[in-house]
């Protein structure tokens, strides 16, 4: 009786699905229309007609298309073409509810229900006249966008919208004058032309004229013309001259007043500083030329104020260093806004009296996240981390923060019955951040750009399943500072950790006798460092090309050493300890170098080339474990999961699930590019190549053909290819790759450089969030 049951609930369940399909389809999606609307349904591919190819005709369709786009109910990710083949379910639920008179319907329609978009709403003709000014603004003046109203076979209350882009011959530059500005606007106009947005043989465009326009404003305004505004630039066209192309004047508005053709220089200083709840000042102090207005408790020492202000008494206004007041005020972090205003001090001079008007924010703040973390090493689980700072502790800005963070992870995939041991991790950070650098020499330099030292403790608590259980302490001092816009340096010059190796498993046990070089790196010891950290970063440029580039060096153990030196004891001598235990001693190079070029506003191609070394000597034969280098997963060679390649030709045996914890290096080689465009709406793909491997710098009997050698450089590189989707929500990007083996640095007992024993075992999937570099 009970097989008969089961065999029936299969048809039932079929019909029933059947049902429920059948049901959504016929639904009507036009029924709650109103009178006289339709219903629109999506674009139809736009047509275009005369691209002459140019990034010029890129960048002016790319605006074009954004005009038309409007996204129908039932959009694939944001594509305004493409829709689910069934009815849109949100607006079923609309058309469903829409005349609900119980709590449960109502609820349904206000929080799920999505009305239709109408084909009025779209308004064809209004986007085809936007689209078509559009194509003026980029040179096409003979261009136009038109469009047709395509009505559905079916239904005629649903049409979609088709348009037709006629761009036609695009218009240049062929002479670019400046004239009309008095002797010493001329001048500055002369001495930057450099950086002129208009070059003769440019294709026209009205963005362009409008960062001309701002880039003369902004010029004007860093050298005294406070009142001076991109609107009082003007240009004069002529296309008669020589056909195809504009002869173009660039003169200041006529009629400018005396205020904008004046100098002006900075006066007084106020400072109004409103309590928590934006309480009025009730209270005022004088500093040096500075007036401050404050509420209650003055919570801001004044020193620190005034040092955030750029311009002093006298000096000639800037826009550039209002700014940059603006900007080292914010970074204090204390205040919830600030606003910087300068206001004449009398209708006749050319002096300007500053306002500073600020809130201070509430001086404590709590952040708590949660994630679930799931790991190439069959570990699935959720962590927590729980923050509470409390900001301007010493009247300067300064933040103290108390971070407590966990992590627990069960084992998804046992392959032996009682080998699961659940894994957890806990740990406390206590930091103290200045918004400066606090060091001697540049205790009173006040950086343009962001600068902070921070102070740390620390402790962690790891218990890693069948492996070990390990304490790390350590605390250390940073800073960081930029002295424009490209560089930043990062330096610490002290840092101090030390591993507690608490508790072992035999199955640990067993692996690191047949490694001992994984048991050194994991044993107890003091890692003392120090570390240097280079970035260069020219992405603030807005070039086509941006280069991302960071170096860093870190040395461990040598001035300790040195210390051991003037004892008598030799430099590179083993067998030296520090309260009890042996320290580590290495030095290790990083460094990493991305290049991202925009081929258009659809598509680009990123590029990154890194390496490192890290070599123990001294006081230590290996590097410590978390020093070490791993390669493969989300991030890295996609083909292959995290740590599942490497060192050298080394290949652990498969059937060894704890493999995994081998698999590092000291010398790191890794190269990746990868062609980034738009699919449709939200929706973006990449196509990348991935290549690079790990290996020992002294060779190890363990782990045979690890150790790096010139002979066999070229086969112990891993090589993958692969695709991927990402969808872009703005505030992130959700990314999928698909990883395809190409070769292997192992042995795989199949002959040739295409080595990958089948296809499906060479493929890596991948879920992350954010672009891999």
């Amino acid at each position: 009786m009970g097989r008969r049951i089961g065999n029936n609930r299969t048809p039932l369940t079929t019909v029933a699905v059947m049902a429920l399909v059948l049901w959504l389809v016929s639904c009507s999606t036009t029924s709650n229309l109103p009178e006289g609307e339709i219903l629109y349904t999506g674009m139809k591919k736009t047509v275009v007609v005369d691209n002459d190819g140019t990034d010029g005709a890129a960048d002016a369709l790319d605006e074009v298309n954004a005009a038309l786009k409007q996204k129908p109910n039932g959009s694939i990710f944001g594509s305004s073409r493409m829709t689910w083949p069934w009815p849109p379910f949100r607006l079923f639920l609309y058309n469903k509810f829409i005349n609900a008179d119980k709590k449960l319907g109502k609820w349904i329609f206000d929080r799920f229900a999505t009305p239709p978009v109408l084909l009025s709403s779209v308004n064809p003709e209004m986007r085809s006249a936007a689209a078509t000014n559009l194509l003026h603004d980029y040179g096409y003046f003979n261009g136009r966008v038109t469009h047709e109203i395509v009505p559905d076979r079916k239904n005629d209350r649903k049409s979609k919208v088709g348009y037709r882009v006629q761009m036609g011959h695009s218009y240049r530059l062929d002479t670019v004058i400046y004239a009309g500005f008095r002797p010493e606007a001329d001048s500055l106009i002369r001495r930057t032309m450099r950086w002129s947005k208009l070059k003769p043989g440019d294709q026209f465009s009205v963005l362009k004229l409008d960062e001309e326009r701002q880039r003369i404003s902004t010029i004007f305004r860093s050298r005294g013309y406070f009142y001076f505004v991109p609107s009082y630039i003007t240009f004069l066209g002529d296309t008669l001259q020589s056909p195809g192309n504009i002869a173009l004047k660039v003169v200041p508005k006529a009629g400018l007043n005396d205020m904008v053709k004046r100098k002006w220089k900075v006066g007084g200083l106020t400072v109004n500083l409103r309590g928590y709840n934006n309480e009025e000042p009730t209270d005022s102090i004088t500093y040096e030329d500075m007036v401050i207005h404050y509420e209650g408790k003055l919570r801001v020492r004044p020193s620190i104020l005034y040092s955030k202000i750029k311009d002093k008494r006298g000096d000639t206004y800037s826009q550039f260093t209002q700014q940059k007041t603006q900007e080292a005020l914010g970074r204090l972090g204390i205040f919830r806004y600030t606003e910087l205003q300068y206001i004449p001090e009398d209708s006749t001079g050319n002096t300007l009296n500053r306002v500073i008007n600020a809130s201070y924010d509430y001086p404590l703040n709590g952040e708590f996240e949660m994630n679930v973390k799931s790991k190439s090493n069959n570990y699935l689980g959720p962590g927590a981390s729980f923050s509470v700072s409390r900001k301007n502790v010493f009247g300067g800005g300064e933040r103290l923060s108390l971070t407590l963070n966990g992590a627990y992870e069960w084992q998804t995939n046992v392959r032996e019955k009682g080998q699961a041991v659940n894994s957890y991790e806990f740990g406390i950070d206590l930091s103290l951040e200045f918004p400066r650098v606090i060091f001697p020499r540049m205790l009173h330099r006040d950086f343009d750009y962001p600068a902070s030292t921070k102070y740390h403790l620390y402790a962690d608590q790891t218990n890693r399943a069948s492996f070990f259980k390990l304490l790390t302490l350590g605390g250390g001092a940073e800073y960081k500072f930029r002295p424009n816009a490209l560089h930043q340096h990062s330096i610490t010059p002290f840092k101090l950790d030390f591993n507690l190796l608490q508790k072992t498993t035999a199955r640990f046990d067993s692996i690191t006798g047949a490694n001992p070089a994984l048991y050194l790196s994991l044993k107890d010891q003091f890692i003392p460092s120090m570390s240097y950290t280079y970035t260069y970063d020219n992405s603030s440029l807005r070039k086509r090309g941006q280069i991302w580039w960071q170096t860093s060096v870190t040395s461990s153990g040598n001035l300790l050493s040195c210390f051991y030196a003037m004892a008598g004891k030799g430099f590179g001598e083993e067998n030296k300890n520090l309260f009890g235990n042996p320290f580590s001693q290495f030095a290790k190079l990083n460094t990493e170098l991305r290049y991202t070029y925009r081929i258009s506003r659809r598509q680009s191609i990123a590029a990154r080339v890194m390496g490192g070394i890290a070599y123990a000597y001294g006081n230590a034969s290996v590097v410590p474990y978390s020093e070490q280098f791993y390669v493969g997963g989300a991030n890295s060679i996609r083909a292959f999961t995290i740590r599942s390649i490497g060192p050298g030709r080394y290949h652990a045996d498969e059937s060894n699930q704890y493999s995994y914890i081998d698999q590092t290096g000291d010398i790191k080689l890794e190269a990746n590019v990868e062609w980034r465009f738009n699919i449709f709406g939200d929706l973006h793909g990449a196509v990348f190549l991935d290549a690079g491997n790990v290996w020992l710098v002294r060779a190890d009997a363990a782990r045979p053909g690890a150790e790096f050698t010139l002979k066999d450089f070229y086969d112990n590189i891993a090589l993958g290819t692969g695709i991927g989707l990402r969808y872009d929500l703005d505030i992130l990007v959700l990314r999928l790759d698909m990883g395809i083996g190409l070769h292997a640095p192992y042995d795989t007992g199949r002959s040739g450089y295409y080595n990958i024993t089948s296809f499906r075992k060479g493929l890596g999937f991948h879920f992350a969030i954010g672009y891999p570099f």
